[in-house]
C-alpha cells in the first residue's frame, strides 16, 4: 500500500510558522531592529525595490535605525517609504544617511500592535488548517483510488491532526511571546 507524503504537509505547516515569524519581525516593539524596515519597498528606477536593495540598514543604538542609501537620488524615496509605512516613524536625512529614531510606544499604540499581532497569528492558523484540509483531501483521494484502506485513512488522518494541533500551538506560543514583547514598557 502507498503512504501519504507527510513530509510535504510538515514542510508547508513549518512554512506558515516561518511566515508568521517574519511578519512579527516587522512589528515594532520599543527597541530598534533592522528587520523593522526590511519589508518596506521603495519606489526606485521605475519600480518598487526592497529597502535592502537600495541601502544598508543598521542599528547604531537601541532607539535608532539608520539607512545608508547607496544612490543619492533615492534618499527622498527612502524617506518617503519609511514615513508612509504604518510604522509611525519620522525619518530625517543627513546627506545619504537616513536616520530613523524609534519613539517610545504609547499604551494605545501597544494595544494596536497587539491587535495586528493577533491578526497575523490568525492568518497563520488559517494557513495551517488549509494545509490540514489539503492533507485530508489527499487521504480521501488515496482511499477512493484504493491506495490505502479505511483504517489507514483514519490513522493517517489522526497523524495529520496531531501535526496541525502542534503547529497551532506553536502559533499561539509565538503570539504570546510577541505580545509580551510589545506590552513590555
Amino acid at each position: 500500500m502507498a503512504e501519504p507524503d507527510l513530509s510535504d504537509i510538515q514542510r508547508r505547516m513549518d512554512g506558515a510558522i516561518e511566515a508568521l515569524r517574519r511578519e512579527f519581525a516587522g512589528l515594532r516593539t520599543g527597541r530598534a531592529s533592522a528587520s523593522l524596515l526590511e519589508p518596506l519597498t521603495v519606489g526606485a528606477y521605475g519600480g518598487d525595490m526592497p529597502m535592502t536593495q537600495v541601502g544598508t540598514i543598521s542599528v547604531p543604538e537601541p532607539r535608532m535605525i539608520t539607512v545608508q542609501v547607496w544612490d543619492r537620488s533615492l534618499v527622498g524615496a527612502v524617506e518617503k517609504a519609511i514615513r508612509e509605512s504604518d510604522l509611525g516613524l519620522n525619518p530625517s536625512t543627513d546627506g545619504q544617511l537616513v536616520r530613523v529614531p524609534i519613539p517610545a510606544l504609547s499604551e494605545e499604540r501597544r494595544a494596536e500592535l497587539a491587535k495586528v499581532a493577533h491578526r497575523y497569528a490568525e492568518q497563520a492558523r488559517v494557513a495551517v488548517r488549509n494545509v490540514r484540509r489539503d492533507g485530508m483531501e489527499m487521504l480521501k483521494r488515496m482511499e477512493k483510488d484504493h491506495e490505502i484502506s479505511k483504517d489507514e485513512h483514519h490513522t493517517w488522518g489522526e497523524t495529520i491532526q496531531e501535526m496541525t494541533d502542534a503547529h497551532v500551538k506553536k502559533v499561539d506560543e509565538t503570539l504570546a511571546q510577541k505580545e509580551a514583547e510589545i506590552m513590555q514598557v
